[in-house]
């Protein structure tokens, strides 16, 4: 880790920079410019507005609720960032890896409790169980002998088990 402490500062100075400082630089700049470029020009305009921090008022009060409902609507209502997650599970291999290692724990895991119900309950496992665990293990051992980060195996084991 301490061999990529430069791109790890990279990361967080673009993180700082594009999350806070530019947003609240491109907010002033936008505020200012439309209102000495446009506001002040049309005497219409200069009446709803009479002066600067009036229109600034004005605009956040419109504005911040404008745009929650507009990043509400990103996150919840639109397939946008559905597509986004997407793209990010198939361009980050750590992401996809830790999606389909929970799948293949869970699969694991329910098969795993209904071998120990029926073994709580003194019953005899059958053929068939015990031949679908010897699969779902095979499964696993070849997905997990195949995959490395490069390949996409996790990318594609995922799109299986989602079709």
């Amino acid at each position: 880790m301490k061999q990529n402490l430069g791109f790890r500062f990279w990361f967080y100075f673009r993180s700082g920079w594009s999350s806070y400082f530019a947003f609240a630089l491109a907010a002033l700049n936008t505020l200012t410019v439309t209102y000495y470029l446009a506001i002040e020009k049309y005497p219409i305009l200069q009446t709803i507005f009479p002066s600067f921090l009036q229109y600034v008022l004005i605009i956040v009060s419109i504005g911040i609720p404008l745009l929650i409902l507009v990043g509400y609507a990103h996150w919840k209502r639109t397939p946008a960032y559905r597509s986004e997650a997407d793209i990010w599970m198939e361009s980050n291999p750590y992401q996809a890896r830790m999606l389909v290692n929970s799948e293949m724990l869970i699969k694991l895991n329910l098969k795993l409790i209904e071998l120990l119900v029926k073994q709580s309950k003194n019953e005899s496992v059958s053929d068939d169980e015990l031949n679908e665990i010897i699969n779902l293990q095979k499964e696993f051992n070849k997905h997990d002998d195949e995959r490395t980060f490069a390949n996409k195996k996790d990318v594609q084991f995922f799109k299986d088990i989602d079709s």
